[in-house]
């Protein structure tokens, strides 16, 4: 029956429409050839193989192709998988996008709003008339409000990289008041385009990936790219206001090892790289907890990135609600898996790291040239 990923329970019978997120061709131990698959809609992924006839059926269709298929789902170490019994590929008119791409809880229109409240709110003339030249760019902006954030950390659906971006300006104007002599305007201005490179780094208009820009300079070399060539146009942009700029997005990251071309050297720039790391971590930890609501346990699996387990009571449950499961489950009951048991911890464990709304949008956005 029609199920969405994470509707799929084990031995369930999928008979579905998916995304094919990834196909790769391997071989069995006894030579004969299987096709395995990444599949995904809008509420996540999910492992597939493909046993037989595989010759044959893998030339039926490429990678971010629409298939329908008839399964049968069954956990094989651990992981859910399905084991395709027939499929066919969909043409793209018959589907609808949103379906199959994730996307954010928040309304876009209610953010454009909130972004361009902001962009009025820049005293400084020659910042606002960059940002402006940003956003009223119709091409720029009609990815910039549906691109995701990452690929694979943080804000990893569409209209991501517009959350994000518009959190972190939320945190300036929490800071500034706390601190004299911060320059808000530009503050602000690099929080929203700290990441503005991302539009052309990713391509979202089916599994989100890097285009071949991305993977070769980059989204904070991108991103500075388009901010001088924004810049060129704005008679009389200060030069030094110019550098200030660029630096807090070639350091936007902190650290050489996390990407970052510089270090934060000024101090708008050391608060930008703490706000964006701040905003990115409490969405990754959100989202990774989110995908374990169907678990009993109170601790989530291991976040190989993150490189450790994480609790998933806050405290925020009514105090009957909270004691009842307390009972229920004994924190002696779930003890963490020993030291040994866990994966080496990394130097990138706990750091910076590299559409309902939409159904009622315009998705010819989703013809543009990719970056």
């Amino acid at each position: 029956m029609k199920k969405f990923v994470s509707e799929i329970k084990d031995r369930d019978q999928v008979d579905s429409v998916f995304l094919v997120k990834e196909k790769i061709t391997a071989m069995a131990k006894n030579g004969k050839p299987y096709l395995t698959l990444r599949l995904m809609d809008k509420t996540g992924e999910v492992d597939a193989k493909i046993w037989d006839n595989v010759d044959q059926i893998s030339m039926l269709f490429d990678k971010d192709d629409f298939l329908s298929v008839r399964s049968k789902a069954s956990v094989y170490l651990g992981k859910m998988q399905l084991i395709i019994s027939e499929l066919s590929k969909v043409p793209e008119e018959s589907v609808t996008l949103v379906d199959f791409l994730p996307e954010t809880e928040r309304n876009i229109k209610e953010m454009e709003n909130e972004l361009f409240s902001l962009v009025e709110s820049v005293s400084d003339v020659n910042l606002k008339s960059l940002l402006n030249a940003f956003f009223r760019d119709t091409e720029l902006f009609s990815l910039y409000r549906v691109a995701p954030a990452a690929k694979g950390m943080h804000h990893v659906y569409l209209g991501g990289l517009l959350e994000h971006s518009l959190a972190v300006a939320k945190l300036v104007d929490s800071i500034v008041p706390l601190y004299s002599g911060l320059n808000r305007d530009l503050l602000i201005t690099g929080a929203l385009l700290h990441d503005v490179g991302k539009v052309r780094e990713m391509t979202y208009m089916r599994a989100f990936d890097y285009t071949d820009e991305g993977k070769l300079i980059g989204h904070i070399t991108i991103g500075v790219e388009m901010l001088q060539e924004k810049i060129m146009t704005i008679t009389g942009f200060p030069v030094e206001l110019a550098m200030l700029l660029k630096h807090m997005l070639l350091s936007h990251h902190g650290q050489y090892e996390f990407g970052s071309p510089k270090r934060p050297k000024t101090i708008e720039a050391t608060i930008l790289n703490y706000l964006d790391d701040l905003d990115s971590k409490i969405n990754g930890i959100r989202t990774h907890i989110k995908k374990e609501t169907a678990s009993d346990s109170r601790w989530t699996a291991y976040h190989r990135l993150y490189d450790r387990y994480f609790f998933k009571n806050n405290g925020h449950e009514e105090p009957e609600m909270e004691i009842e499961a307390v009972m229920e489950t004994p924190a002696e009951a779930q003890p963490l898996p020993a030291k040994s048991a866990q994966p080496r911890e990394g130097k990138h464990g706990f750091h910076n790291s590299p559409f309902a709304q939409l159904k009622e949008e315009n998705l010819d956005l989703f013809q543009l040239p990719k970056g």
